[in-house]
């Protein structure tokens, strides 16, 4: 244990976060609030990491994560800093919550905004199968509730507190749910292609194949299922600004253009930062703990100055898996594009094969493709011009940043490109609007290169390192270093794991870490005459 963590805030009061995306921000507010002086330093000029935005020609587009899951986590956080998410964003709920066509099926399935409609909707597609969701769900949410209490937000420094009354009598269950692939699990409530592709694909929110995802991750089913799918107006840079303003209410200092080169270490410590500003000065910056946000194989192979003070070596990372990665298509079309939802998947019917491409052994780039849409013009007007309609397309590939780098108008590589225009024909041809390409007003590519170049993405990974068994729960990185005192991790990289819900997570645990709270529950939150009392 360092001496940050056994001491707290009245010996370690200077903190400097790398990093200004999610985590990096939440992070910052969450310390602030308990007394340290805070500086976030972020390389870019704007705030958000993987969840930034982009605008051109009257259109705006969130340039990563487009899903707002897991709401009780949001709100979770924001009541902790004497507020909500409700006060904080405006949310619409999506109902239907997505669409999915499959390959070889003519008619798309819509997945409804509650439990209740989305049984008798799998009940319709194949009978009995209503039955057998009853009991998925019901495990899904007990799962997912099993979870937040015992898994999600505890730092792992102290295992025994693993060995609840509530876990031992479900270890039996929980031993299959993590040695069992989801794809079997679920093949077990449902028959229907279609029906399993539903179960399966929210892996990919875990950034891997439901064929070596354990079937823990069928919780993911309560989410979208059960809860239903919410999007905050305005897009998830909403989100961005939401957690930037209550960090910067609670007093931390911010620095973007700000490029962090080194952690700076003596006598076995992390000590302070040196980084380039906006100017291209070189600043060196003391601290009594430094935090990165950063993605975690850049903190340890670019920023550490010594091969003895990095935790993770290089035999750790070859024998890690980095993700999936992504060729992303920002799209401004003219007219509207019948078909399509605010979220749509488009499935390809050799589905096995289609992940195989992404997470075998022999990576290439599949073709055909499943990809994801985005249209969040139908939900938000704000996102495009009158009369137009805002896309956003996902290619799930390989993390291989040989696939190249995008570009506006067409000029990325040309690998790019042509993922990008197959993608553009797959979405023309299932939604019927066979002029799709012809009414293009704005493009933009982005390549795994890309998020290598942008954001400092191992192996041009989109999401960050994928939940297989081996790197979820206590298997996955921690939190702080073994090699330096007061140098921390926060973000994907890290505990709990990716996705912005993890990410608002990871910074409470990382708070937890500081102060030697061994707690796996989320901490207590501020009574609601406290949060009036905050508010006036």
């Amino acid at each position: 244990m360092s001496p940050s963590d056994a001491s707290g805030p009245r010996t370690a009061r200077r903190v400097l976060i790398i990093g200004g995306g999610i985590s990096g921000l939440a992070a910052s507010a969450l310390l602030a609030q308990q007394g340290y002086a805070v500086t976030l330093l972020e390389r870019r000029d704007q705030l958000g990491g993987r969840a930034g935005s982009w605008e051109r020609d009257g259109f705006r587009f969130d340039t990563g994560p487009s899903w707002y899951l897991m709401p009780d986590v949001f709100d979770h956080f924001f009541r902790l800093l004497g507020t909500s998410a409700d006060a904080e964003l405006d949310l619409v709920r999506l109902d239907p919550g997505y669409r999915v066509y499959v390959d070889g099926y003519a008619q798309p399935v819509d997945v409804a905004a509650d439990r209740e409609s989305n049984l008798a909707i799998f009940d319709r597609i194949e009978p009995g199968a209503g039955r057998r969701m009853e009991k998925y769900l019901d495990s899904a949410r007990e799962t997912y509730d099993m979870a937040v209490r015992r898994f999600l937000y505890g730092t792992f420094a102290d295992l025994r507190r693993l060995a609840a009354p509530d876990v031992l009598a479900r270890l039996p269950r929980l031993l299959r749910l993590l040695t069992e692939p989801l794809a079997t699990f679920a093949g077990r409530a449902v028959r229907d292609d279609r029906l399993r592709k539903i179960l399966g694909y929210p892996a990919v929110f875990l950034g891997a194949s439901p064929y070596t995802a354990p079937s823990m991750y069928h919780l993911m089913s309560h989410l979208d299922l059960a809860d239903g799918v919410l999007y905050p107006q305005g897009g998830v840079t909403e989100v961005i600004r939401a957690v930037e303003r209550v960090a910067r209410a609670q007093g931390v200092e911010i620095h973007t253009g700000s490029d962090v080169e080194q952690i700076r270490t003596a006598a076995g410590s992390a000590v302070g930062v040196r980084y380039r500003d906006a100017s291209g000065a070189a600043v060196e910056l003391d601290a009594d703990v430094v935090v990165s946000a950063a993605d975690l194989h850049h903190t340890e192979t670019a920023l550490l100055p010594s091969a003895a003070d990095r935790t993770y070596d290089e035999p750790y990372w070859t024998s890690r898996d980095p993700g999936p990665s992504a060729v992303l298509v920002y799209l401004g079309i003219d007219g509207t594009v019948p078909g399509l939802l605010h979220h749509t998947l488009m499935f390809t019917a050799d589905w096995e094969a289609n992940f195989g491409a992404i997470f075998g052994k022999e990576r290439s780039v599949p073709d055909p493709a499943s990809i994801y849409v985005c249209a969040p013009s139908l939900t938000d007007p704000s996102v495009a011009p009158d009369g137009a309609t805002n896309l956003f397309v996902l290619v799930p590939l390989p993390a291989d940043v040989t696939i190249g780098r995008g570009g506006v108008d067409g000029a990325g590589d040309p690998r790019v490109e042509a993922i990008a225009d197959r993608a553009i024909a797959t979405i023309a041809e299932k939604t019927g609007v066979k002029d799709l390409a012809e009414r293009i007003r704005v493009r933009r590519t982005v390549g795994p290169r890309d998020f290598a170049d942008d954001i400092n993405a191992w192996s041009g990974s989109m999401l960050g390192p994928a939940h297989t068994l081996r790197q979820s729960a206590f298997f996955r990185a921690g939190n702080r270093s073994k090699r330096l005192d007061n140098l921390y991790y926060v973000g994907a990289s890290t505990i709990p794991g990716i996705g912005l819900p993890m990410c608002l997570i990871s910074a409470e645990v990382l708070l937890k870490r500081l102060t030697g709270d061994t707690s796996t529950e989320p901490l207590p939150e501020p009574s609601v005459d406290t949060l009036a009392e905050t508010r006036t």
